[in-house]
């Protein structure tokens, strides 16, 4: 027998719980043992459940269990998901999470105590809810050099982005549909400034590139400052606006890490994944570049690559295949001011002297044409790609003309 336990009943942590016992005989066949969730923990009571009978309060009596064999974490966050996950490690538990914030902050610390303790930590379902990345990267591309990661990692802001393309709505219309149909939360902050993406892209580059990248060094840009304006220019240049987590091994070695708004040409395999689908590109040396699709959150999407994580650790011979990477390298990360981009730049006013001012910063813009979008603004765009840090100065001498900057975006 395989008794499992289940810390949080929330979201993911119920859904697990359901596919589990909906899955038994199946699970059963595969692991060569019965499966099932023996233990739920969670501060509520949840009376109405057909699993209220496995509640308990105290992760202790998870903890003391000598028959729990793997702890799935559901909490989410970082102070109490750590310290289980700790405890549970140390009592010779493996532990499975879907918790993107605790791997992206903690992953170097969890993996070393559970190779100390002779268990795994997976956390698949921490990136890209049901799509199948952190182990294919891990194995599938391990012949490769991975050269660069990016990805369309947060659902929410990309249904949001969707709709101001495809039904002309404003960001605040976007969102508050967004809201109504469960795909944001009451308080978007952590998605639409960034932040989601921003722990996700530092799996994956800390995955491919071997040291952990913590998300306090990354340089963050979230779509609360895109506009309709921004939707339509980049429709005039055959782009699409798609909020992207990038992380790039430079040609000096150091890597470029970022999230922010980027216009993609409509050619590219991530323009046209749309609403709450993500994607996520990986290049390799050998195998060029590949595609990952599909739905990047979800109750059961979710708990689908949760339960693949569980039964890794329950079948026979698979302890010591690990997947996991070593402590930060001091120095490893570029400075992104040095790193260069091509920019849509949109102002907004006396568009004529606006223009006037940029070309005698920048010594030559392509003047984008603006029929349709707004007669109140104007937009060009750098001819060749400058440093981000060159960028913003000029934006700022040309605020300190009096020109009022709008925006500007990268292109990918």
């Amino acid at each position: 027998m395989a008794a499992i336990a289940v810390l949080g009943f929330g979201t993911v942590g119920s859904g697990v719980v359901d596919v589990i016992e909906t899955h038994r005989e199946l699970f059963a066949q595969r692991v060569g043992a019965p499966v099932y969730v023996k233990t739920v923990v969670d501060v509520r009571d949840f009376p109405d459940s057909p699993y209220a009978g496995k509640i308990v309060h105290d992760f202790a009596a998870v903890e003391d269990d000598p028959e729990i064999v793997t702890v799935v974490e559901a909490i989410g966050g970082r102070r109490i998901a750590r310290d289980f996950t700790r405890r549970a490690l140390a009592a010779g538990k493996n532990v499975v999470t879907s918790n993107k914030e605790l791997v992206a902050y903690h992953g170097t610390e969890l993996f070393a105590l559970a190779r100390e303790h002779g268990v795994r930590y997976l956390f698949e379902a921490s990136v890209g809810g049901g799509i199948p990345i952190i182990r294919p990267m891990a194995q599938c591309l391990a012949a490769n050099e991975i050269t660069e990661v990016t990805g369309i990692l947060n659902g929410t802001t990309n249904y949001i982005l969707t709709r101001m393309i495809n039904a002309s709505l404003s960001f605040d219309e976007a969102l508050k549909e967004a809201q109504a149909l469960g795909y944001a939360e009451a308080d978007p902050s952590a998605d639409v400034l960034g932040h989601d993406a921003c722990r996700k892209i530092c799996i994956l580059a800390s995955l491919a590139f071997g040291a952990q990248i913590s998300p306090d060094d990354v340089r963050i840009e979230g779509i609360d400052r895109v506009a309709a304006e921004d939707i339509a220019l980049a429709d005039t240049l055959g782009c699409r606006i798609k909020l992207l987590g990038r992380a790039q091994k430079l040609d000096d070695g150091t890597l470029y890490i970022s999230v922010a708004p980027f216009l993609i040409p409509d050619g590219a395999p991530l323009a046209r994944i749309d609403g709450v689908f993500n994607g996520i590109t990986v290049r390799g040396d050998s195998v060029d570049e590949v595609l990952f699709c599909g739905r990047g959150a979800g109750k059961y999407p979710t708990a689908s690559a949760v339960v693949a994580d569980v039964l890794d650790t329950l079948r026979p011979g698979n302890a010591e295949r690990r997947i996991e990477w070593g402590p930060a390298l001091p120095g490893r990360l570029a400075d992104c001011r040095q790193v260069s981009h091509r920019y849509l730049v949109r102002v907004h006013g006396d568009v004529k002297v606006a223009l006037e001012a940029a070309e005698k910063l920048f010594g030559y813009i392509d003047v984008v044409p603006c029929d349709g979008v707004s007669i109140f603004d104007g937009a060009f765009t750098t001819p060749a790609p400058i440093p981000e840090g060159l960028l913003l100065a000029r934006v700022e001498k040309m605020r300190a003309a009096g020109v009022t900057v709008a925006n500007h975006l990268m292109f990918l």
